[in-house]
């Protein structure tokens, strides 16, 4: 029978696995890590939010990163949470497309964020003397509000698109929703939102990948040309942003790959944990990696520990 996605009243959510035994140790170790991504984050947004040395454009750059993957970890921990605990995985139909809205933005949110780290990296090791000029307050006014509103414009229209469509079923194979998951349910043509969704995400991630691609052969260049110094704090500032894009790219792009491809081969555990790793290592990964890595943010969160003045 065919039904308008906007009329489908919940969604089945059939990868979970049913174990009395240990969906309490589940529970726990989930829990705890949600916990402690909300602690990491919330300290680097405040440390950066009050200390005035910190208000640099790169460091607001990752703030706002911080911010997205709180946003993003939220969208998911506790809908898993309670999903675990539940003896019956179902989400109600808003509930569902809400977490598609906030999932996908937070994907595109985070590429577009390192691009632009990686643009003001760009200025500032290879136009040092022209940077406060160029990274001007208006302009990190106006590339953090395109890198927020611009993924959830298209989002926004992505999940209007798929509202009218006809759906054979409401079994989604996944332990959460998401867009891709629901298209493949349709019964009806989907042609368009196919087309639009590959132009969405080549307008995001690709064109991202790109930006930071080019940013980053300059970068290199005057690195190799330029003195000890300059290489130095090259390593110091861009280290721990390509271990981020490296970090999230893996897990992005394997989400891509199962959401486009058939990838039933690999062991149902193996492709529940990659296909949340983007969700769930990335928030935790990135306020480790600039917080150990920083030595501006190391240093003011060791004081704060220390208790020193």
């Amino acid at each position: 029978m065919m039904i308008n996605s906007s009329q489908v009243s919940f969604f089945s959510l059939a990868a979970y696995l049913d174990s009395e035994v240990v969906k309490y140790l589940y529970f726990t170790v989930v829990m705890s890590l949600y916990v402690f991504i909300i602690g990491c984050n919330v300290v680097l947004i405040v440390v950066i939010c009050v200390n005035r040395s910190l208000h640099e454009p790169m460091y607001l750059f990752l703030c706002s990163l911080f911010v997205n993957d709180l946003y993003g970890s939220t969208g998911l921990f506790p809908f898993l949470l309670i999903q675990i605990l539940s003896d019956v995985h179902t989400v109600s139909a808003p509930l569902c497309f809400l977490q598609v809205f906030i999932v996908h933005s937070y994907g595109a949110v985070e590429f577009l964020n390192l691009a632009v780290m990686s643009y003001d990296r760009y200025l500032a090791i290879c136009y040092p003397l022209q940077y406060n000029s160029r990274m001007s307050p208006k302009r990190i006014a106006l590339l953090t509000a395109v890198t927020w509103l611009y993924p959830c414009c298209i989002v926004f229209f992505s999940i209007a698109l798929i509202l009218p469509l006809k759906l054979c079923g409401n079994q989604i194979n996944k332990v959460y929703c998401d867009l891709y998951s629901v298209v493949k349910l349709a019964c009806s043509d989907t042609t368009f939102i196919n087309i639009y969704g590959l132009t969405a995400t080549f307008s995001t991630i690709f064109i991202a990948l790109l930006l930071i691609l080019f940013t980053y052969v300059k970068i290199f260049l005057v690195c190799f040309s330029g003195s000890k110094q300059t290489r130095q704090k090259a390593i110091n500032t861009c280290t721990p942003h390509l271990a981020s894009i490296l970090n999230f790219s893996f897990g992005g792009s394997f989400e891509v790959s199962q959401s486009r491809f058939n990838m039933s081969y690999l062991p149902n555990v193996l492709r529940i944990f990659l296909s949340l790793y983007f969700l769930t290592v990335q928030p935790l990964f990135n306020p480790l990696m600039y917080g150990l890595k920083m030595p501006k943010i190391r240093n003011i969160c060791k004081n704060l520990i220390l208790n020193v003045d």
